[in-house]
Order: structure tokens, then C-alpha cells, then sequence
């Protein structure tokens, strides 16, 4: 008897809430024709970086020098851009980035901090953005040599 009820009780809990009811619901916000998902966008109404550089050369540093960059980008779609994360590559690498939409044509940055302590040798760190774009990921770029002091470099 069991067996027989659940199997209704389903049925009866499926088809009683709502309906066929389907006309008072909105899909705005799915369909948004300017988010990176929709592939039928014109991409140029998406947002876009225009960085001024992608990569940032820091010369030649001491071991232990901490390094302080600032990547300036602007927005050359014609919808906000909004970037949602910034990861570096490595936990010596931090970068800070804004976290309002920045409108289309505005000028914005993403500052980073490099500690090279622990480091030596040529470096090349990354920093990926996740926005709002076409493609939704964007690289930039940290990169120099440290040297290490004579005292290490002996050995």
C-alpha cells in the first residue's frame, strides 16, 4: 500500500503548485543581453579592458624588496564592467582591485604587491581577472629578477 501512495503523493505535490501558471515568470534576468554567457551578444556591447600594459617589468631587485605596481586599464565596451576576482599565481604576489562596476569609457586599476623574500632568479608572476567579459578571464603580468646577496650566492 505504500508503494502505491508515495508515488501519488508525488504526483499530487508536482502538479499543485503552481501549475501551468508559467506566464507570470520573468526571464530578464537570464536572457541579459549584455553578460559574457549570452553567445548570441554582440561583443562589442560587452564590457572590454584596454590596458595601457600587461605585463610590468620590475628590473633587477634586491632579495627581500618588496615591489608595488599599479596596472591601469580602461573600459572600452558599452556595458559596466565588473570584475569578480583577482588571483595571482603565487602568495607573494597580492593584488587589490575595484570591486564597483566601472562604466563603459571610465579608467580604472588594479594595484599589486610583490615580496620578493625567499625569491631569486628571474620571476614572472600572473595575476588572472574573472569579469564580465569576452573571454571572462584576463592575464597581466609581473616580472623582474632578484638577486640574491653575495653571501648566498657563494655557496
Amino acid at each position: 500500500m505504500k508503494k502505491i501512495i508515495f508515488p501519488i503523493a508525488i504526483v499530487a505535490l508536482l502538479t499543485s503548485c503552481g501549475g501551468n501558471e508559467e506566464e507570470g515568470l520573468s526571464t530578464d534576468i537570464i536572457d541579459n543581453p549584455i553578460t559574457a554567457t549570452n553567445t548570441s551578444v554582440d561583443e562589442v556591447k560587452l564590457p572590454h579592458f584596454e590596458f595601457v600594459e600587461e605585463v610590468k617589468d620590475f628590473g633587477e631587485i634586491t632579495q627581500g624588496e618588496v615591489v608595488s605596481t599599479t596596472f591601469k586599464f580602461k573600459n572600452v565596451g558599452e556595458a559596466d564592467l565588473i570584475i569578480s576576482s583577482a588571483k595571482a599565481s603565487c602568495g607573494c604576489t597580492v593584488p587589490e582591485w575595484p570591486k564597483e562596476p566601472i562604466k563603459p569609457g571610465a579608467e580604472s586599476s588594479i594595484d599589486v604587491r610583490f615580496d620578493s623574500n625567499g625569491k631569486k632568479g628571474l620571476q614572472n608572476k600572473t595575476i588572472t581577472l574573472v569579469a564580465n567579459t569576452k573571454p571572462n578571464t584576463k592575464v597581466i603580468a609581473l616580472k623582474g629578477k632578484i638577486l640574491a646577496p653575495e653571501a648566498e650566492q657563494s655557496k
